[in-house]
């Protein structure tokens, strides 16, 4: 009887075992052991390497391997649940930076898409990691600091230049800050940083309303990330 009941435990526990989210295989929770190993295996050794200039980054990761496809799977495969993971992530390393030290009180601000590509997509991949991150780190979230009032191209097709052209008055305020301006400084979020052109626009437009940016943080970056410029001016 104890065998019996022992083997249908076994199978019960076999049957009943989720699926890993990129590669299929057994999994307890969201990702199995390897492709966890995969996505921390893209955790850059210090991810404040971009903490300079008037807009300061941190990134989480490198833009690559298993990070680069756990974020395709979130925004084009859907997979939004991989934000619950990927933004608990994020805001772990977020604390233990030297960035967050002393700042108590910061209003976090997703990078929005269009309403278009929102109607696609079903979400915005940066508000669901920005509601993962707050929820770890028990800062303040606004999911509607700014509006994307242009459908812009993909940025990565681009040149420095014509990115820049993309982005120009992309963003107004949104209606969160319509309504009422934050009391403490913003800490914009967004899943990929790369040139920073798209943050740049976007702190430009909560500076014209007064409002402070304190840096950006971002999930993933490549490796040469902002070389072009680390400036608020486009």
């Amino acid at each position: 009887m104890g065998n019996w009941t022992q083997g249908l435990k076994s199978f019960f526990k076999i049957f009943l075992q989720s699926s890993c989210s990129l590669c299929q295989r057994p999994a307890e929770g969201e990702l199995c052991q390897y492709c966890q190993r995969q996505i921390l295996g893209c955790k850059f050794p210090n991810p404040s390497f971009l903490w300079q200039g008037q807009l300061p980054v941190f990134a989480w990761g490198l833009y690559d391997g298993g990070l680069k496809r756990a974020i395709a799977a979130l925004k084009y495969e859907n997979q939004s649940h991989l934000a619950h993971t990927l933004g608990n992530s994020l805001g772990e390393a977020w604390l233990k930076s030297s960035g967050a030290v002393g700042i108590k009180k910061l209003t976090v601000v997703p990078i929005p898409i269009h309403a278009h590509k929102l109607q696609q997509r079903g979400f915005n991949q940066a508000e669901l990691l920005a509601q993962s991150f707050c929820d770890f780190t028990g800062l303040a979230l606004h999911r509607h600091g700014l509006e994307r009032v242009r459908d812009t191209q993909a940025q990565f097709k681009l040149s420095v230049s014509e990115r820049k052209k993309n982005l120009a008055d992309a963003f107004i305020l949104g209606k969160d800050f319509q309504r009422r301006l934050p009391t403490s400084s913003v800490l914009l979020l967004d899943d990929i940083y790369t040139s920073g052109t798209t943050a740049r626009e976007a702190a430009k437009t909560l500076h014209q309303s007064g409002i402070s940016v304190y840096a950006v943080v971002a999930l993933a970056a490549p490796r040469k990330a902002g070389s072009n410029s680390n400036s608020l001016n486009p």
